[in-house]
């Protein structure tokens, strides 16, 4: 099978509502494309905030009223979606992704199991779902260090591995190297395709809507072999209208082995 995906490396804000606004513009966008999945970044309904007056005041249903409209948006466009959010469960905060297939059901949700916050609460799961008919995994960020995460939902039958995180970018370039190595690495390691979406960089939250993308990763890898990567300002694709507003790179198809 072939599956056209999109990486989304746009930069959002704290309230969910108006972040959530941005990823449907986008969606929007990666449809008319032909986009048939599509991943955000770690944490991209609230902009990674990590103050803990931020999560102090944070209201769940505020997150759950975003991810509706995301979800029905991907219903309405046919898209998959890998979303980065947070969610509440049992009383616990956790730093997530949401799972959307094409028909705007909710496969279901990863939480990040190794954190670099301290705001989140580490997951216990390491569940397989179906993005647009591939069996896939997923990390986030802090995650990509340890290779038992992929490696035993590669042995399950996870064909793809979705890679979303918030990286420090310009501010703290001396990750770069690691971070593209270790996605090539669990690959390889596993003989699966790695999809990974940073964001285009951190920035202050006025500066969201117009901020350049000095240092940015995206890759797609394949066992063995990387397909397509865009750092620091090597943009491979960009399908913004001007290439200093935050967009997504690498758009490919693969198949899925």
């Amino acid at each position: 099978m072939q599956v056209r995906v999109a990486a989304c490396q746009i930069l959002t804000h704290p309230d969910p509502a108006k972040s959530a606004s941005k990823v449907m513009d986008w969606m929007e966008e990666a449809a008319s494309q032909g986009v048939e999945a599509i991943a955000f970044p770690e944490a991209c309904l609230c902009g990674y905030s990590c103050s803990p007056e931020y999560w102090a005041a944070a209201d769940p249903a505020d997150f759950a009223a975003a991810e509706a409209r995301i979800i029905q948006a991907a219903k309405e466009l046919g898209l998959a979606v890998v979303l980065g959010t947070a969610h509440w469960e049992a009383g616990e905060l956790y730093n997530s992704l949401l799972i959307i297939d094409r028909d705007g059901s909710v496969r279901g949700r990863y939480a990040k199991t190794h954190r670099a916050e301290k705001w989140s609460t580490p997951g216990k799961w390491l569940p397989i779902y179906e993005v647009a008919g591939a069996p896939s995994c997923f990390l986030v960020c802090h995650d990509i260090r340890y290779p038992e995460l992929v490696r035993l939902p590669a042995i399950a039958g996870a064909q793809v591995c979705y890679f979303c995180s918030c990286e420090s970018g310009l501010l703290a370039e001396y990750k770069l190297s690691a971070y593209r190595a270790m996605p090539i690495s669990r690959a390889a390691e596993n003989t699966l395709y790695l999809f990974e979406c940073f964001p285009a960089n951190r920035a202050p939250v006025d500066a969201c809507d117009n901020y350049p993308l000095w240092h940015t990763l995206c890759s797609l890898l394949r066992p063995k072999q990387l397909l397509t990567q865009a750092m620091r300002v090597k943009i491979h694709i960009c399908l913004c209208p001007s290439p200093c507003r935050c967009c997504w790179l690498s758009i490919r198809r693969w198949a899925v082995m």
